[in-house]
């Protein structure tokens, strides 16, 4: 008899996946954080099973200032390193569409936006209310809230969309870039960063790993789930590479915090008292484990 759940859950055995566009076998691989991590057996993009997370109380200043161990350390305190490497990844983009209107889905405190401007004509959308409102006090036309066609309808159509580390938390991530993708004009860009669930660092690390990060990370994508899922929408897949990052110490002190239980919890205000310095100095990283894509629209 066909099982219908996946071994050792309640869990349907057969799930509608977002790349596929089809309902594909499941595996469970491991758990964690009490969320079920499973594998789409058709393309390998995995996902988590959790019920009961809600991304607007989750996604708040405090996501990017230590209090949560899956976030942040000081983001805004790392302004000077982030916009560094912003400013490379800015020149990364110009080399596939040099000029336009271009929009950041998830554009935080808009540090990519800022160095953007020099070249773009910008605009973002934002979940976070804190972050949404430091973006617009320096002038920023950034909405808060998420991807959705009343938002869109503000922002109009884009040259060039970028969702940096973004589509790994979204829900519905096949929605949200069939809308993105719908306000492209002909010839328009899609750039995205995210982790390589397939890569040999994300292999041998199993439930280790450091973006294994649910219920934060909802999805965990592969360079054949990304194909596959632009191909569903009528993009095309012109660039994927693993590039390194100039990355702020004090994010890296957080994560090896989280991942080996040892770095310090939190002080009163929710901030390492290592932070401060920490985040004025970046480390070039490069595990080969987070992929760049950039899909085009015909």
């Amino acid at each position: 008899m066909l099982q219908k759940t996946v071994p050792g859950t309640s869990i349907p055995l057969h799930l509608p996946c977002p790349a596929c566009s089809v309902i594909t076998r499941q595996r469970l691989l491991y758990r964690k954080h009490g969320c079920a991590i499973l594998r789409c057996e058709g393309c390998g993009i995995g996902r988590t099973e959790t019920a009961g997370f809600d991304p607007t109380a989750y996604y708040t200043d405090g996501y990017f200032s230590g209090r949560h161990a899956d976030g942040y350390a000081d983001y805004r305190g790392a302004e000077p390193v982030l916009r560094r490497e912003f400013s490379r990844t800015v020149d990364f983009v110009r080399r596939f569409r040099d000029g336009g209107r271009l929009i950041e889905a998830g554009c935080a405190y808009g540090f990519f936006l800022a160095e953007a401007a020099r070249h773009y004509e910008v605009a973002g959308v934002e979940i976070a209310e804190e972050a949404a409102a430091f973006c617009r006090d320096r002038g920023l036309d950034v909405i808060t809230g998420v991807v959705a066609p009343d938002t869109l309808d503000r922002l109009g159509p884009a040259d060039v969309v970028v969702m940096l580390d973004v589509i790994e938390h979204l829900p519905a991530p096949e929605e949200t870039l069939a809308l993105l993708a719908g306000r492209l004009t002909r010839g328009g860009i899609v750039v995205l960063t995210t982790g390589d669930f397939g890569s040999p660092v994300a292999r041998l690390a199993g439930r280790g790993w450091r973006l294994m990060t649910p219920p934060q990370h909802l999805w965990f994508f592969t360079v054949a789930s990304v194909r596959r899922l632009a191909e569903r929408l009528g993009l095309e897949l012109a660039h994927v590479d693993h590039p390194g990052k100039i990355v702020p110490m004090s994010l890296i002190l957080h994560q090896l915090g989280r991942m080996t239980g040892l770095g310090a919890r939190s002080v009163p205000d929710g901030v390492p008292r290592s932070v401060p310095a920490a985040s004025r100095l970046g480390l070039p990283v490069n595990l080969f484990d987070a992929m760049r894509v950039v899909l085009r629209k015909p």
